[in-house]
């Protein structure tokens, strides 16, 4: 009896052998199922990484492009000669608000002050030349302005009377009774704003003023202006040039301007991020893309010296070629990720190109 519970008590439970392989396999399946798990977590981090950035990348290039399409619409063929000629108080000014700061460097008009549908930003494309470290060497960052006609606010559908003879400084506004309904005030929601650019033609001229003042039937172009645009005292190329023309019983046409400069800026604020900005006139920049860390064009020129056309020209005002000649713009963009996981960012690019419509034509593609 003895012998049979001993062996009886013998047959229960595991051996240390068997307990220690059983703990192996265990562990073993755990660890695979760990990784699993963290290969599963770091994929879904990693596309909602790329679909962010991609997403935030996208808006930005849309606008640009929206911006971009649009250069030279409404603009004379070959743009518009600015304040020259005796008197003229130097070169006229975009990327600049009213406070008279100036978000890039070489920030004045091309070929003797002359307004462009395009204006290429070679190498300035950092607010204060600030170093983004997250960039790709080398560091190339670019801006571009572009300038179009406002077709939103229908400016066209007054007056406009220059209130002098001998001076731009001042028109008035009046709402022209052929158009049904009448238009809305200037200085209404959505109107002209201090810093508006407005282009203005009359007796075979045109001319562009900064509004510096304006009430609901009146616009001022004063001197001084932040962009250094209102030069009375210039012999052409101003508004003064066309009130000499028409006096004040002469109607003139007048559009307002869109100016729009896009470059990146780097906030000294710890913990924010490099981003896109959209400057238009002389108004205050807004942000519009977080993340952004460069930015880059290059341009496909006609060459009127050739009569063919110079491919992805980085810098054309560098090689004396002109930006009425832009035929298309082409356009990179790296964005980073905003969720970091660690320090473990993900950059993207994202390349596109867009031909100005409304630019000088040549059939050479």
């Amino acid at each position: 009896m003895m012998k049979k519970r001993q062996k009886q008590k013998a047959a229960l439970g595991f051996t240390l052998v068997e307990l220690m392989v059983s703990m192996a396999v265990g562990l073993i399946v755990l660890a695979a199922m760990t990784g699993l798990f963290k290969m599963g977590m770091t994929s879904t981090l990693l596309v909602t990484q790329r679909a962010e950035t991609q997403q935030n990348m996208r808006a930005a290039i849309d606008l640009m492009v929206k911006d971009i399409s649009m250069a030279g619409a409404g603009l004379p063929t070959g743009g518009i000669q600015l304040p020259t000629g005796t008197g003229n108080n130097g070169l006229s000014k975009f990327g600049c608000d009213q406070t008279g700061t100036c978000h890039v460097v070489n920030d004045t008009y091309p070929a003797g002050n002359y307004m462009y549908g395009i204006v290429p930003g070679y190498l300035n494309g950092v607010e204060g030349g600030a170093a983004v470290p997250a960039a790709p060497a080398p560091a190339v960052n670019d801006s571009v302005t572009v300038i179009y006609a406002d077709y939103n606010f229908p400016l066209w559908e007054y007056n406009v009377y220059f209130a002098s003879s001998t001076s731009g400084a001042n028109v008035t506004l009046s709402p022209n009774s052929t158009y049904s309904p009448a238009p809305p005030a200037i200085n209404s929601a959505g109107g002209i704003n201090v810093g508006d650019l407005i282009m203005i033609s009359g007796g075979g001229l045109t001319a562009v003023g900064e509004v510096t003042g304006l009430s609901a039937t009146t616009m001022a172009f004063a001197n001084l202006d932040p962009l250094n645009i209102n030069q009375d005292g210039a012999a052409s190329g101003n508004l003064k040039a066309i009130a000499a023309l028409e006096g004040t019983t002469t109607a003139v046409t007048a559009y307002r301007l869109f100016a729009v400069t896009y470059y990146l800026s780097v906030p000294t604020a710890v913990g924010q991020t490099p981003r896109l900005m959209r400057q238009v006139n002389g108004l205050t920049p807004q942000p519009v893309a977080d993340d952004i860390i460069n930015l880059q064009f290059a341009y496909d020129v006609y060459n009127s010296t050739t009569n063919a056309l110079d491919s992805n020209q980085a810098n054309p005002l560098g090689v004396s070629e002109s930006p009425n000649l832009i035929q298309k713009t082409n356009l990179v963009v790296m964005g980073q990720s905003i969720l970091n996981n660690g320090n473990k960012s993900q950059n993207m690019y994202l390349a596109t190109d867009v031909s100005a419509s409304n630019m000088s034509f040549h059939q050479r593609y």
